[in-house]
């Protein structure tokens, strides 16, 4: 058998001796000036990234043969799993997502040495691809000594245990990856940071190659938060969106500094400014990466998707940690004062440099609550043995009046000139926008009960028009012949462009979550056939059915949903009992419409006097799904913003080639 445990053993073994090669020939080929060690470098990134590879093709195998020798599949599979779920549950445990986690470090290792090899200096490049090279031993290293995948077990049983069945959904299937592509993209951003403190040097090209960077990780990580908090709201039936669960906590940290991260890396590109905070920004965040890998292995933090099995796991990862976040952070404080902006613009407070550096201290200020507000109950559980309750209550409350000038900020800094702006002149681009906030803020007052939710909606609404505002300012519409409008927006730099789609993306999300406050919900007991009243809609229980599935036996309800006699949908909640794990749960069942969510949830049956009754929670959750939809937008912006970077730097390396500038505007 080509693809045995044994070889995907073998192959991570051999990744780690490769990783540590990487990390440590780059270092001896600068010293001693030898291209030859240099050079391998980039060759020892390809074989670390074909031996993982290997490994976890190998791992795959043995989930989709239903090989129960593996410890590792026989305590997270079954026969009776869906294929789908046998593959994707290759990382839906502890050891296959660190074996998950060393292939995309590795990926971005290859991806550095392919694509940075012209426009990168030799000495940067070798010195970022070590420091990857570093960190991916340390993970491989981990998982060879405490969560080794391939553990064989004997004798090997019939069939395994299968896994959770909440997490068998494909919203979370997808969910790891993702999310990880977002925590180990960091480690570029982090490698590139350690390198220029190594060489003490950092310019306007350095913050042109960390951007691109920073911006694919945050795209990645914001897809993988949004897949989360999708699932838990279609999943776990609570009927929500968000509950500051910690696990999800700690992945909402690194996105703050991370968003901080790129904003700052642009008045490096652009003002050649902010460099020692952007460096300091890049060993956070990663820091921030690693530290949510521990606290959820660790036991430290306990989630329905935590990964609390081995304690002793967690104390590697904190002497990994100690490492990493220690040892960057020694060598900044050594190094930094070398880095001291002698070169840099001044800039005004009232300027884009000025916003943006408003928008960090928010990001970082937000960060530090969240970070806290997760801490706090597990530290003092250490200290006083007492168990302590932070939720939804506590971060409101101290989040939304630092988010509210960050939102307010977000509006203005676009408009802003570098360098210096002045008061007048602002105002003048500020009165229209400040106007139609007004009027939609008064629209939205009939619609919005509560102070807090009404100002959440107007700063909301105030984000969305003002990045409308500046294309519209830019490309002076209204003000010039429609024509010329045109070929203005045609010749806007796509960054301009995916600013204002990602800002807007944010106030849609921001708008979805104020509305979502405004949410009806209804726990009742239905005979069938009887119907019950909701938000101005019909519920009508007509019909009860029992279905089998792959490996579960359902329960579905069918539930009609009417307005003024009118048919909206048709919704089918239902309960599967999973034999294997002999665990029974709720399967939602939602109709997105337009401007509002219906959503429904089987409960238990109960037999009273000859007559049978199921419980039904029913939930009408407005603007739902603009939350996700936001964040797609966020997404989708960013991405625009990040195609104009490659799509010049792509143009520059065409021209080293001396293709003719036809040839070039074809390709």
């Amino acid at each position: 058998m080509f693809f045995s445990p044994e070889l995907g053993h073998y192959a991570l073994a051999l990744a780690c001796i490769i990783a540590t090669a990487q990390g440590i020939f780059p270092f001896i080929g600068l010293y001693y000036r030898n291209s030859l060690l240099i050079n391998l470098t980039y060759r020892l990134a390809y074989g670390q990234c074909i031996a993982l590879s290997v490994s976890f093709l190998c791992l795959i195998y043995a989930a989709v043969t239903n090989d129960f020798s593996v410890e590792n599949i026989a305590m997270n599979s079954a026969v009776s799993k869906p294929l789908l779920y046998k593959i994707t549950g290759v990382w839906g445990n502890h050891e296959g997502s660190i074996l998950l986690w060393a292939f995309i470090l590795s990926l971005c290792g290859t991806v550095v040495s392919l694509f940075g090899r012209h426009s990168l200096p030799t000495s940067l490049k070798a010195r970022v691809i070590a420091i990857l090279g570093l960190i991916a031993a340390g993970f491989e290293l981990f998982c060879l000594t405490t969560s080794n995948p391939f553990m064989r077990i004997f004798p090997a049983p019939w069939d395994g245990q299968g896994m959770n069945p909440l997490l068998q959904d494909p919203g979370l299937a997808f969910h790891p990856p993702i999310l990880y592509a977002g925590y180990v993209g960091f480690a570029v951003p982090f490698a590139f940071a350690i390198a220029a403190l190594l060489e003490g040097h950092v310019d306007a090209a350095w913050g042109q190659w960390v951007r691109p960077w920073a911006i694919t990780a945050w795209c990645f990580l914001t897809c993988g938060i949004a897949a989360g908090s999708w699932w838990s709201y279609y999943v776990l039936g609570w009927g929500g969106y968000w509950f500051w669960d910690p696990v999800e906590n700690a992945s909402l940290i690194p996105w703050l500094t991370g968003t901080a991260l790129i904003h700052s890396a642009i008045v490096v590109e652009k003002r050649n400014t902010l460099k020692i905070w952007t460096i300091l920004l890049s060993i956070g965040t990663f820091s921030f990466s690693l530290s949510g890998t521990f606290l959820v292995r660790s036991g430290i933090l306990n989630s329905v998707h935590a990964f609390a099995n081995d304690p002793a796991r967690g104390i590697f990862i904190l002497g990994l940690l100690g490492i990493v976040i220690g040892g960057s952070l020694l060598l900044f404080a050594y190094r930094a004062p070398l880095l001291t902006e002698t070169n840099s613009t001044l800039f005004e407070p009232l300027s884009r440099e000025g916003m943006l550096l408003l928008n960090n201290i928010l990001l970082c200020s937000l960060c530090a609550v969240v970070l806290t507000g997760t801490l706090y109950p597990p530290f003092m559980a250490i200290l006083t043995g007492q168990t302590i309750s932070v939720g939804k209550p506590f971060f409101d409350a101290t989040t939304i009046p630092l988010a509210i000038p960050l939102f307010i900020a977000m509006g203005i800094g676009p408009m802003l000139p570098w360098k210096r702006a002045h008061l007048w002149p602002l105002l003048n681009k500020l009165w229209f926008v400040i106007a139609l906030t007004a009027i939609a803020a008064l629209i939205a007052s009939h619609k919005f009960y509560g102070l807090l939710p009404l100002v959440c909606a107007t700063i909301a609404i105030w984000i969305i028009i003002a990045s409308l505002s500046d294309i519209a300012q830019r490309v002076a519409l209204l003000r010039a012949p429609f024509l010329t409008s045109i070929n203005r927006a045609c010749a806007l730099p796509r960054s301009v462009i995916g600013v204002a789609i990602a800002h807007i993306g944010v106030g849609i999300t921001v708008l979805g979550i104020s509305a979502m406050s405004q949410a009806q919900h209804l726990i009742v007991e239905m005979p069938i056939g009887t119907t019950k009243h909701l938000a101005g809609y019909d519920w009508t229980l007509t019909g009860i059915a029992k279905k089998p599935g792959p490996n579960y036996m359902a329960l579905v309800a069918t539930l009609e949903v009417r307005n003024n006699g009118k048919l909206i949908a048709t919704l089918h909640p239902a309960r599967r009992h999973f034999n294997t794990q002999n665990q029974t749960i709720a399967h939602v069942s939602i109709a997105s419409l337009p401007f509002a969510d219906l959503y429904s949830v089987l409960g238990k049956q109960r037999t009273i006097d000859h007559t049978t009754t199921y419980v039904l929670k029913l939930h009408y959750n407005p603007l739902a799904s603009w939350i996700w939809g936001g964040a797609l937008i966020m997404v989708i912006g960013s991405a625009f913003s990040f195609s104009d970077r490659r799509n010049n730097h792509f143009r520059h390396i065409l021209h080293r080639q001396h293709l003719s500038p036809s040839v070039i505007e074809a390709l």
